[in-house]
């Protein structure tokens, strides 16, 4: 049993994996620092299995996605004064299989055995087109990854 976490949250704002990536790179290249972070009301409490090898899932428009490493936790304080965390991420973001995800606040924990497995990135493959969301929901809700 791996002894790690993942978090999932919704990707506000963005409908697509590619419009995460703009954001992010955007950002990147402002504030000069080599990772993206995402701030966030809330520490985790299982912080010490987040930083033992957890993701970040996205949610996209209703679909798990995509993914990042975390690789760090990081006190923000706000301009308000009041303590947040700042989840850093790796810059690598990680296509995933389509998982139906309903909307929900802030971050909630993913435990491995139900996170949605990576995308195959060979060559081999890369011309495959993507099968819409729906039917991958379809499938994934029958037992068919």
């Amino acid at each position: 049993m791996p002894d790690f976490i993942n978090l999932v949250k919704l990707c506000v704002g963005a409908e697509r994996v590619e419009d995460l990536e703009t954001w992010q790179a955007t950002r990147r290249a402002q504030s000069g620092q080599a990772n993206p972070r995402h701030v966030t009301r809330m520490w985790p409490k299982r912080e010490a299995e987040l930083l033992s090898g957890g993701s970040l899932y996205w949610v996209f428009k209703g679909f798990v996605l995509a993914r990042q490493r975390i690789i760090r936790l990081e006190e923000v304080i706000g301009d308000d004064g009041i303590r947040r965390c700042g989840i850093v991420l790796h810059p690598d973001i990680v296509r995933t299989e389509s998982q139906p995800r309903r909307a929900f606040q802030g971050w909630r924990y993913l435990p491995p055995a139900d996170a949605p497995r990576d995308l195959l990135t060979d060559n081999a493959h890369s011309d495959d087109t993507p099968l819409p969301n729906a039917l991958a929901a379809a499938l994934a809700d029958i037992g068919i990854r």
